[in-house]
């Protein structure tokens, strides 16, 4: 069975739609988690790394589908991001570092780069290729 092609409008829409809803309420479940579970930053960011740990040690561990769990990663990526870089920006009588948005972006970065130089890459398989 040959798969449908990334470029059609449905499958644009559809793409679309899931990285807009994600993002949205990635944001707003960061936020809700910080702000009103009484959290905070510090411990909101910890509540999603744990979530993406688990989802990690099921790709590893379980036969579960990879696409739902890329797109649960995905998912959780974005609340995960916005805690941290609302812990980087944010006053310190609100929690945060109270870094200026360029020294929290160059944080971020800086993060970004180490990792890439430091967890081992290598090209993923499509599955029925050899």
């Amino acid at each position: 069975m040959r798969a449908s092609s990334p470029c059609t409008p449905k499958v644009e829409a559809f793409y679309w739609t899931a990285i807009t809803l994600s993002q949205t309420l990635g944001t707003a479940l960061g936020d809700w988690t910080a702000d009103d579970t009484g959290l905070g930053y510090e411990g909101g960011a910890p509540v999603f790394a744990a979530g993406l740990a688990a989802l990690a040690a099921a790709y590893y561990w379980t036969n579960i589908s990879r696409v739902f769990l890329f797109w649960a990663a995905f998912i959780l990526s974005r609340p995960l991001g916005a805690t941290i870089g609302d812990f980087l920006d944010k006053p310190v009588s609100d929690g945060g570092l109270a870094l200026s948005r360029p020294a929290a972006s160059a944080v971020i970065a800086a993060f970004i780069v180490i990792c890439i130089l430091v967890l081992p890459q290598k090209a993923g398989q499509h599955p029925g290729h050899s």
